[in-house]
């Protein structure tokens, strides 16, 4: 009796870490504490009509096949936190181990990328 109580509350304390370890990235609410609180960059790595479409307020476009290139233009300062954004989290999670290589430290995904953010019902800003 006793093993099974120390397996039921192991397994109900591991839970929630094991759940947050299927979706990565960081949820809408964090995205925005890290962008209030640290003053995060943030990076649309989507495509140019897709970033013109609607993105986060005032982040910048860097499509994923130029990270490499023009990470680096559009955000200089690799110490700074930077927030990675695309569709639905796959392109920001290649783009993220991309700018981990270049020397960023602080860099973060967002987490089911702009569908969870509109699903929170978060702001978009469109390009003209």
């Amino acid at each position: 009796m006793l093993v099974f109580i120390a397996v039921t509350s192991g397994t109900a304390l591991l839970l929630p870490a094991l759940q947050a370890m299927g979706t990565p990235g960081l949820s809408p609410t964090q995205a925005v504490l890290l962008i209030n609180r640290e003053k995060a960059n943030v990076v649309d790595v989507r495509s140019a009509e897709e970033f013109a479409s609607g993105h986060l307020i005032g982040s910048k476009h860097v499509a994923v096949d130029q990270i490499s290139t023009d990470l680096t233009k559009a955000v200089p300062d690799k110490k700074k936190p930077l927030l990675l954004v695309c569709a639905s989290g796959m392109r920001s999670q290649k783009a993220q181990r991309l700018a981990l290589q270049m020397g960023y430290e602080k860099v973060h995904s967002l987490g089911g990328g702009l569908k969870n953010w509109q699903d929170a019902n978060l702001p978009l800003e469109k390009t003209a």
